[in-house]
């Protein structure tokens, strides 16, 4: 599909510079696709807020403890 955009000249430059001026529309399409990604990761992030409760876990009250007992009881962690 053609999309029709403005872009300032030093951002086309910086385009040209990075992927070649015969590869704009590729180098544009990578940076979307990757944009795009990224705030979908983002919405999984903030959808995911809140989604586990503030209390009722094995390391409310002593989390450092319960880190210790957590890398001490896996015997294939070294350390």
């Amino acid at each position: 599909m053609r999309l029709h955009i403005a872009l300032d000249e030093e951002l086309v430059a910086e385009l040209d510079r990075r992927g070649g001026a015969r590869q704009r529309s590729a180098l544009i399409a990578m940076l979307v696709r990757r944009g795009l990604e990224d705030e979908q990761r983002w919405d999984d992030i903030e959808a995911a807020l809140g989604q586990i409760a503030d209390t009722g876990h094995d390391w409310d009250e002593d989390p450092a403890a319960w880190t210790r007992q957590q890398r001490h009881g896996d015997p294939r962690r070294a350390g």
